[in-house]
């Protein structure tokens, strides 16, 4: 995790309501249109009606009371702004209860296609339409209680697990393999690159694989980690993780898809 970061969250007034610029808005509506013509066909179903239902605006950043009043209807959750960087106490508490930890700024024309940390962009895009569905929703609730139980080594572990699956998640689908994890529904290039290229490995969802495999912030990715429904991840949420995580410290990490050099979680 970045310790700094060079953007800086907009204050919301008391109301939860974010004065936003011009050219803010001009940037969200240039990912929104360009990402929702590349998803279709792509997005797991369950995401789709995720969009549909938060009424996502095209042209315009959405306001995360707006956003709220349609979780807390539907799943009981809720968005919390938050600073550019947050610590992972405050990070896991916010899950344990409920609350999806955003930053209320956007990324400039100059970062329009990659960002290493996340914008209200991802955040709202990527994430919160599939915070309407209960599996997801329980998983996320489910993963913010362990990690304020772990020590710093499990939550090395967990840091895997949320990257294969709420970040970079693949599902299947009676239409075919399908996305679900937000930091591929969030990105125009690793949308098309995570389910149309011969490069990447896709390889069938594992927890014990999950917790010894390596991955990077800042490159596509090299391996994809597919369930068989999104209802998997309510089943995962009631495993013993923490002794999973035991078996996989004992047996410790595969191989590196990476060069040794750029190897970093």
């Amino acid at each position: 995790m970045k310790s700094t970061s060079s953007y800086v969250s907009r204050r919301p007034d008391k109301q939860g309501y974010v004065k936003y610029l011009k050219e803010d808005h001009a940037v969200w509506e240039k990912l929104y249109l360009r990402q929702i013509e590349v998803i279709a066909g792509r997005a797991c179903d369950e995401y789709i009606a995720g969009v549909e239902a938060l009424n996502l605006p095209s042209d315009h950043i959405p306001q995360i009371p707006d956003i709220n009043r349609v979780l807390k209807a539907s799943t009981g959750w809720g968005v919390a702004p938050v600073p550019a960087l947050i610590g992972f106490e405050e990070f896991f508490s916010l899950l344990a209860n409920k609350r999806f930890p955003a930053a209320t700024f956007i990324r400039t024309e100059a970062d329009l296609d990659y960002l290493q940390e996340p914008d209200i962009f991802h955040e709202i895009f990527g994430h919160c339409p599939l915070l309407t569905n209960p599996a997801y929703a329980a998983f996320s609730q489910r993963y913010g209680e362990l990690g304020l139980a772990a020590n710093k080594a499990a939550r090395v572990m967990l840091a895997r697990l949320y990257w294969f699956t709420i970040e970079f998640g693949l599902v299947n689908t009676p239409q075919g393999l399908r996305i679900y994890g937000g930091g591929i529904l969030s990105s125009y290039e690793e949308t098309q690159y995570s389910l149309d290229s011969h490069q990447p490995q896709r390889v069938p969802f594992d927890p014990v694989d999950v917790f010894r495999t390596p991955y990077r912030i800042d490159v596509l990715q090299r391996i994809y980690f597919i369930i068989q429904q999104l209802s998997d991840l309510q089943q995962l949420a009631k495993l013993d993780l923490m002794e999973l995580i035991e078996t996989a410290s004992h047996l410790g990490m595969k191989p590196s898809l990476y060069p040794a050099k750029e190897q970093v979680a």
